[in-house]
């Protein structure tokens, strides 16, 4: 089923459209791919990056507070031919979206292989970015409610998470996880072992 792409804010939209047509803007960006170029870019595929919050500290057991997202970016993918070769991050300023800078690397070619991952899930998704800053984990949040305001919102335990290349060590890119089912191992991840008993406190042997 096709993904329900929710429309970027047309600020955003125009200052990246605005980057793109200006010849500093795009040679002075740390993209060598976008600076050899020859021809047109456009801007495809807008998704809200939201940043998860507090997931050290989410633990209900010890009596943590739930994790919370908080929206940062709106990120398109620029498009060469029939390819993508960057991306461009817009963020929110006191006067409105505005362009931030031109990236690439592997998150790129990532965030478009699970996006056509996700088209062939069988179900609707609304997708969006999700920045997990402790573990350096990016991922796809497909989220359930595809009229949802794309700019709030938590992840449901049923939404779908699925990892970006480069993954942290022992979790698997591409793979889609419930939220209910990842969130519980990122967060133990991030959970320190528990001290040794020192000798002098240790029970006495019998």
């Amino acid at each position: 089923m096709p993904l329900h792409v929710p429309p970027a804010p047309a600020p955003a939209l125009r200052s990246v459209l605005a980057a793109l047509g200006s010849p500093t803007a795009v040679h002075e960006a740390h993209t060598p791919a976008l600076r050899a170029l020859q021809g047109p870019l456009t801007a495809e595929l807008a998704l809200p990056v939201h940043v998860l919050d507090r997931l050290s500290i989410s633990q209900p057991a010890a009596g943590g507070r739930p994790p919370r997202t908080r929206l940062t970016a709106w990120r398109f993918l620029i498009r060469s031919g029939d390819r993508y070769v960057a991306a461009a991050d817009t963020r929110l300023t006191p006067d409105g979206w505005a362009f931030s800078h031109f990236f690439e690397g592997p998150y790129v070619a990532a965030t478009e292989r699970a996006l056509r991952q996700a088209e062939s899930l069988g179900k609707s998704y609304q997708p969006r970015l999700l920045s997990v800053p402790e573990l350096y984990m990016l991922t796809l949040w497909l989220h359930g409610a595809v009229g949802a305001d794309a700019s709030a919102g938590l992840p449901a335990a049923a939404d779908l998470l699925v990892p970006l290349a480069p993954a942290p060590p022992g979790i698997a890119p591409y793979r889609p996880h419930p939220v209910s089912e990842l969130l519980p191992v990122m967060t133990h991840r991030l959970t320190p072992p528990s001290p040794p008993v020192p000798p002098s406190l240790a029970a006495p042997a019998a």
